[in-house]
């Protein structure tokens, strides 16, 4: 129970006024995923071996692109990190590492990681779910920025210099 105190989870985590509930969403999403049956969008036995190496270097560099966001956008917030889209009542505004190219590497490396399972198994179901998880994502990264603009005087500015999901793109 310390570790939820830690992270910032109030004592009545039930009324959400921390974003508790995006955290129980987001677990749903994540397992859902996971249990997603793989629809494959073609068949791989029909394929030349080169497609395959194509689809798992694809694979390999989503994965790897995936890695990078999730551990140095981790590492990069050090005590600032919570699962919470409520910043901690101590918490300062990380802008630098990762987070001068993307706003949110944490949510990016996740959506990463699904595109490249996604690509892995050649599954539809999973990219679609992908796409699930970036729409939902980029909802949650809604509400966390009206929490940290108005923890924050300087988050606008840094908002309007730094994509919020997809480095350079979004």
């Amino acid at each position: 129970m310390n570790q939820f105190k830690e992270w910032g989870f109030s004592a009545q985590w039930w009324r959400g006024e921390k974003g508790e509930y995006w955290v129980f969403a987001q677990v749903i999403l994540f397992v859902g995923f996971m249990l997603l049956p793989v629809y494959p969008a073609i068949a791989l036995d029909n394929l030349s071996p080169i497609w395959k190496y194509a689809d798992w270097g694809i694979t390999g560099i989503f994965g790897l692109v995936a890695l990078l966001l999730l551990l140095s956008g981790s590492i990069k917030l050090g005590t600032n990190l919570t699962p919470l889209p409520h910043p901690k009542d101590d918490g300062e505004l990380v802008t630098g590492g990762v987070y001068a190219l993307v706003r949110h590497p944490i949510y990016s490396g996740v959506i990463f990681l699904a595109i490249a399972y996604s690509c892995w198994e050649i599954s539809l179901s999973h990219a679609i779910g992908a796409i699930v998880l970036l729409l939902f994502f980029d909802i949650k990264a809604r509400k966390e920025e009206s929490w940290l603009s108005s923890k924050f005087a300087d988050y606008d500015q840094y908002r309007s210099q730094v994509k919020k999901l997809i480095p350079w793109i979004y």
